[in-house]
């Protein structure tokens, strides 16, 4: 087995990924073979996350950290300690590898501004993971230039592998994961090393695929995000609106228990509907103070209250004028979404609930009259069974989807994104762009 054939074995298990907006970023050098196949497969672009590993001096090929394009470092103490590397010796070490990270930064992309990541799922793919240090640095190069959803994917990886990574993906793919691993090379037939050339020419080889078969970015520009803060009773609350050019309405993130606006699965969504020319406003329903009590996460009448404040300092923004408002609820959010949506003249559009508790809105269901979709986790029973209780006593256009295999949060290979997929569908079903008027 060479990279390539490892390309085409890890592709084999990303099909889930072949529909969403996904950008491949393959770690050179060994990395960028192995990504290309992956990319090709997906019809992705395809670009290069240049991280450098840090070796240690008397042992270059045992890893002790590793930076990245942005300042990004990582740092293996364990490593640092257990090798008696002196600071001297780090610094040493990381000026060189910045050098030949910069030089190779120019030569492979050869003038192109890297691809753009904000807002979609990216892919960070390497030929195998050994320590870890070098594919934390690249998930994190990735989070900070603006990736809604990190998937790190290797054909080889020791059988301990997703402990090593801690929170840095918010997925992980490896085919193969021995008990007995010593070095990536072992499992290749054909490990020679990679060259710059070939780096270079899977590059231009994945920019001359034909436009059909490869995916760009201008399908949905994604505008930029506004920090806005909006007073709710007696609070402001902090949140981050997003509104395209043309959108049909503007959804609003209702947040479970124990999140905020910087979810990370309800970020995913909403670029997701961003991408579907639709708003999004993510919101904190409680500030930092009142989280600490728990019994406030459970209080569905006071996050409603605060749902429907928010909504009508919405509709009085600029860029929301005329659009129709949906909800989106996860978890207890899904209750506040329903409770608000049920409430005399809130003209809602539609509500999405993901493995939401829509028991918690209580003798509010029958009220609602906006088309609601509940989407729960087939292995989340508990929850699945609130769920269609709840759906027997809602008068609205409604329905209930399962997500095979998924549990409460969807953390599944491809699990969040068949709720973006349905979410999208059902808000652009059911959102016109008729401006409301008052009378």
């Amino acid at each position: 087995m060479d990279r390539r054939d490892a390309g085409r074995q890890l592709a084999a298990r990303l099909g889930h990924l072949k529909e969403s907006e996904v950008v491949v970023l393959g770690l050179p050098r060994g990395g960028v073979p192995v990504a290309a196949e992956v990319a090709g497969a997906l019809g992705a672009p395809l670009d290069v996350c240049l991280v450098r590993k840090l070796g240690v001096p008397s042992q270059p090929e045992l890893g002790m950290g590793a930076i990245g394009e942005g300042g990004v470092r990582v740092i293996n103490d364990d490593v640092v300690r257990m090798a008696r590397v002196t600071p001297e010796e780090l610094a040493e070490v990381e000026a060189r590898e910045r050098e030949v990270m910069d030089t190779r930064a120019r030569r492979y992309r050869a003038g192109r501004e890297p691809v753009g990541l904000r807002g979609r799922t990216v892919l960070v793919v390497d030929d195998g993971m050994a320590t870890g240090s070098t594919a934390r640095a690249a998930c994190r190069i990735a989070r900070a230039r603006g990736a809604a959803r990190i998937v790190l994917a290797v054909p080889v990886a020791p059988a301990d592998w997703t402990a090593r990574l801690g929170e840095d993906a918010d997925d992980m793919v490896c085919p193969y994961t021995p008990r007995d691993f010593f070095a990536i090379g072992e499992f290749y037939a054909d490990f020679s090393q990679t060259g710059d050339d070939e780096v270079v020419a899977c590059l231009e080889e994945a920019l001359a695929r034909p436009e059909s078969t490869r995916r760009t970015e201008r399908r949905h520009a994604v505008p930029a995000d506004r920090e806005v803060s909006v007073r709710a009773g007696a609070v402001v609350l902090r949140g981050q609106l997003t509104v395209p050019e043309g959108a049909a309405g503007v959804v609003l993130f209702a947040h479970g228990s124990g999140s905020s606006r910087h979810s990370t699965r309800n970020r995913f969504v909403a670029a997701g509907l961003n991408r579907a020319g639709l708003g999004t406003l993510l919101f904190d329903l409680l500030t930092e103070a009142e989280e600490t009590d728990r019994a406030n996460v459970f209080d569905t009448g006071l996050l409603a209250r605060r749902l429907a404040d928010t909504t009508d300092w919405l509709r009085g923004q600029p860029e929301a004028e005329g659009l129709e408002v949906g909800y989106f609820g996860a978890s207890t959010g899904a209750a506040a979404a329903l409770w608000a949506a049920a409430e005399p003249g809130a003209r809602i559009a539609a509500v999405v609930s993901r493995g939401g508790r829509p028991d918690l809105a209580g003798p509010r269901l029958p009220a609602v009259s906006a088309p609601t979709l509940l989407i729960v986790g087939g292995h989340d029973q508990l929850v699945l069974g609130l769920n269609r209780d709840a759906q027997a006593r809602l008068r609205c256009e409604n329905r209930l989807t399962v997500v095979p295999g998924a549990t409460h949060l969807f953390e599944e290979p491809g699990a969040l994104e068949q709720v973006t997929e349905l979410a999208r569908h059902w808000f652009t079903g059911h959102m016109v762009p008729v401006p409301h008027t008052t009378t």
